[in-house]
């Protein structure tokens, strides 16, 4: 059996300068069997998993980057578990759904989805640097359409235009930071036009899978373009905080982009309190706020990556009390559907009674809390 590198990014013979380079990066994803096997020892349960997901149309591609954060020979690795298919993607769970957030059903104009009263969700683009394995749009993303043009986006902003009520636009995909610093521009200040959109949030992937992406250029012109802008990225893993991904996250801080935080919850990689308590720790000292904790999405063929609900309740309160309010997310089910967001955790509530709430607290002590007197109760007669 051959030998693999320990460290691909040294032992493949990568120049490092193109190695810091974002687009020579996306250039030389991995997007076939051949060229993760020359990565990884591959098993061969990924290997069918790889040839099935190619012919299925659910398409590979792994940033060179990303790949050398994987470990050559251990399949568990919680980075090769998030990025690499395996033979039980073919397998049927009950509940499965290939759009399980109702997004078709949900479309009000082309590539221009609402399932809240007040907010929109923009899709720019259907690429991007790492096909993530659990992704709730594996139905559409890699389909070819790459970046849609805003001339394709016209019907989206004039619906958007006529609807006063929405305040609130996330941009995302695919991974919007997968398109030219330009394009992201021009839609940013397209969206800038429009007087009643209060702010915008980018969700991207980048910080995390290609934080080459983050320049200092891309960062102010985020800025300039559309200044009350959020930036929303996915760190599942303490691996994926390396020293690039924390200056990555520091460039859009210090460009006066706020960065919050979206994981999924994932069996075999992050499925315990003490990876959380490190991942959401790692993220605060990144500036980046822990602001979701997300059952994973019942996407068909993810069942072995996702975990029963009562194991992210049972991490909650784990963590409650362990780990700093600032450091803690919302426990969210995104239920299927597209009929919205709901916060799941755990009950500290014992009885109430009389007006006295018996709670519970993190380290299991008793305490009553006594509600006030109604509103006439101490007025005199």
């Amino acid at each position: 059996m051959r030998a693999l590198p320990l460290n691909f990014r040294e032992a493949s013979g990568f120049d490092q300068a193109r190695w810091k380079d974002w687009r020579w990066q996306a250039q030389h994803a991995v997007t076939d069997l051949e060229g993760l096997g020359r990565a990884l020892r591959l098993t061969e349960a990924e290997r069918l998993g790889a040839a099935r997901a190619m012919a299925a149309g659910f398409p590979i591609s792994v940033t060179p980057y990303y790949l050398d954060l994987c470990h050559p020979t251990d399949p568990d690795c919680p980075i090769r578990r998030q990025c690499i298919p395996r033979a039980d993607e073919a397998i049927a769970v009950k509940g499965d759904l290939a759009d399980p957030l109702g997004e078709e059903a949900h479309e009000v104009a082309p590539h221009l989805i609402q399932r809240y009263p007040d907010r929109v969700l923009l899709i720019a683009t259907d690429r991007c640097g790492v096909y993530c394995r659990f992704c709730t749009r594996s139905r559409i993303v890699g389909d070819g359409g790459g970046a849609r043009s805003l001339a394709a986006l016209e019907p989206a902003f004039r619906w958007l235009s006529a609807h006063s009520e929405i305040r609130d636009v996330i941009i995302s995909g695919g991974d919007p930071c997968m398109m030219s610093t330009e394009r992201i521009t021009r839609l940013l200040s397209r969206l800038r036009e429009i007087e009643h959109v209060d702010y915008v949030r980018l969700a991207t992937r980048a910080p995390v899978t290609l934080p080459q992406r983050i320049t200092d250029e891309l960062c102010h012109a985020i800025r300039r373009s559309h200044e009350v802008t959020w930036i929303m990225t996915h760190f599942n893993h303490p691996k994926e905080l390396t020293s690039e991904a924390q200056e990555a996250c520091g460039r859009l801080a210090d460009a006066g982009l706020p960065v919050m935080n979206q994981s999924v919850l994932l069996r075999g990689v992050n499925d315990d309190a003490n990876t959380l308590e490190r991942l959401f720790r790692g993220l605060v000292r990144a500036r980046v706020r822990p602001y979701y904790l997300l059952q994973m999405d019942p996407v068909q063929g993810t069942g072995h990556l996702r975990t029963p609900l009562r194991r992210g309740v049972e991490l909650m309160q784990a963590l409650q009390g362990r780990v700093s309010g600032i450091a803690l997310p919302k426990f969210i089910v995104d239920t299927p559907g597209g009929l919205g967001k709901v916060p799941v955790g755990p009950n500290y509530v014992v009885s109430q009674e009389n007006g006295v709430t018996v709670l519970q607290t993190f380290r299991g002590d008793l305490v009553e809390y006594y509600d006030p007197p109604e509103e006439n109760s101490c007025n005199e007669p």
